[in-house]
């Protein structure tokens, strides 16, 4: 079984989900493919809002929040080029950074500043005075520099020497709410803002054994960008984050209600070659934000201690509460709890409209999960928000139990509560010799509905109860496809559909023994 160890490089990960899928489909068909999967099974969105109850607390959030709206008024396509793939936009982000650079005025370099990268001495002014108000280029050589915070203003470009030369950590005496980095105007927001070729360490080590890492809302991360239009984080190592490695959000997490967001989130956001671990609560996380892309990154081993013990929802990477139009590519996460979680609370919207395309998931509990909780029993508001996942070349390895959330079963995959999700091409392998205890590999439970689940491998899940079980009873998943699944020394039974479940469709339906490929 593979094993990515927390600075396995994940440039690799394109050409290592290629092997593991053995599935010769260029690119370039699969995209399509998946697209058409996906308008196949669409449920257009309700023209009306639906009436629901406000709690106070919700009425309150509101000052600070807009109605959130799933369509994307820009209608963004997603383009494919040879093994490559981003969104349409990304044309419109390059033009911006060509911009960045050449309204850059000064090129410093920050031992200029009386920086000293001794991993001793506090460099937070020369950091301060190096970057003054922008349109600046700030190089770190390499060695380590204590810092207490760097706020970056709008036209800022701050390169180190690469992840591990260059480091930049924060202070003993910092306090817990501390940001590492993050822009410096949570008002109006910055643009511009590219972070690169960085170890930024939030030094973790400071808070002795304390048992909660982070403070409130969007605090404790290595990286926040809070409002920020047009920016980058690449190259980059975040290490022992009390909350986040890398945080995509609004000035504050907001908490007005489903069909609501914060306001000011960011937009046209690029995350390339990132590794992250030992984070509090997420590697990357996104908020209220818009335009997001995400590629070439691994996160993996969290510490959980931004959660009650053996309640840590700590995923790789998590798509959150309000967040829209979001394109993960060729990403991979390791011994989390969630490897990707697409998901909200239940007094905020949902993350809508995400393209996942190439993602390896090993040991994570759950490899993929995309939930709108509190909106999944029947007595439970129906969610307004919860729409609209794409998602193919998949690769869940050996889900495991995990001490971050106890009592969780390992699945490939969960969804509940979404409506229109598309999963094309995937392979979902269990451990043959791991006991699952008669549980599913897969689910699709709890009021999912209009699902599209095509062209996959299911293996090794010898004592799962079922390699994809689709829910039935008061909660029953719904409009639900499944097409063309290879079960390959697994579960006895392929596809379990509940009692009172509705409008299923398995077609082509294959079982092997390990011994015939």
């Amino acid at each position: 079984m593979i094993e990515l160890d927390r600075r396995y490089d994940p440039v690799q990960n394109n050409e290592l989900i290629g092997q593991l899928l053995n599935d010769a489909t260029p690119l370039e068909q699969t995209t399509r493919e998946t697209e058409a999967l996906f308008n196949d099974i669409k449920k257009d969105l309700p023209r009306v809002r639906i009436k629901r109850p406000v709690h106070f607390f919700e009425k309150l959030w509101s000052i600070f929040a807009d109605e959130y709206e799933v369509a994307d008024d820009n209608g963004y396509g997603t383009i494919v080029f040879g093994q490559d793939l981003f969104p349409e936009w990304k044309g419109k982000l390059d033009r911006e950074y060509k911009k960045l650079d050449s309204t850059i005025n000064r090129r410093v370099n920050i031992r200029d500043y009386g920086a000293v990268g001794d991993g001793i001495t506090d460099c937070t002014e020369a950091f301060k005075k190096a970057i003054g108000n922008g349109r600046v280029e700030v190089t770190v050589p390499p060695g380590v520099y204590i810092v207490k915070g760097i706020r970056v203003p709008s036209w800022s470009r701050i390169v180190g020497a690469g992840k591990t030369a260059s480091v930049i950590k924060l202070h003993p005496k910092a306090p817990k709410r501390s940001r590492l980095l993050t822009n410096s105007n949570y008002v109006t927001g910055n643009r511009n803002i590219s972070i690169e070729s960085l170890s930024l360490d939030w030094n973790v080590e400071r808070l002795g054994q304390t048992e909660r890492t982070n403070a409130w809302g969007n605090y404790s991360s290595c990286v926040t960008f809070a409002g920020v239009t047009y920016g980058w984080v690449r190259d980059v190592e975040a290490i022992n984050p009390g909350l986040h490695c890398v945080d995509i959000t609004s000035p504050l997490y907001n908490y007005a209600g489903d069909g609501m967001r914060g306001r000011g989130g960011s937009k046209y956001i690029w995350v390339d070659k990132v590794n992250g671990f030992g984070f509090g609560d997420d590697g990357l996380t996104t908020h209220h934000s818009d335009y997001v892309f995400v590629s070439n990154c691994h996160f993996s081993d969290p510490s959980g201690r931004a959660h009650k013990k053996g309640y840590s929802n700590s995923n790789g990477i998590e798509i959150d509460d309000g967040s829209r139009h979001v394109w993960l590519f060729n990403n991979s996460t390791s011994r989390c709890f969630g490897g990707i979680e697409i998901k909200a609370h239940a007094n905020s919207s949902a993350a809508s409209g995400v393209f996942i395309s190439g993602h390896l998931s090993v040991n994570d509990n759950r490899s993929f999960n995309f939930r709108h909780i509190g909106h999944h029993l029947r007595e439970d508001p129906e969610s307004l928000s919860a729409y609209n996942i794409k998602a193919q070349r998949l690769v869940s390895l050996a889900p495991v139990e995990t001490r971050l959330y106890k009592d969780s079963s390992p699945r490939s995959l969960v969804i509940s509560g979404y409506r229109n999700v598309a999963i094309n091409r995937f392979l979902f392998e269990g451990d043959p010799l791991y006991d699952y205890k008669g549980r599913p590999a897969s689910a699709v439970q709890y009021r999912a509905e209009h699902i599209s689940l095509s062209n996959g491998v299911v293996r090794g899940f010898r004592t799962a109860g079922s390699d994809i079980s689709i829910m039935g009873g008061q909660q029953s998943a719904r409009n639900v496809r499944v097409k063309n699944i290879m079960s390959v020394d697994s579960s006895n039974k392929t596809v379990a559909v509940g009692d009172d479940s509705k409008w299923i469709m398995v077609d082509g339906i294959r079982k092997q023994k390990a011994d015939r490929l």
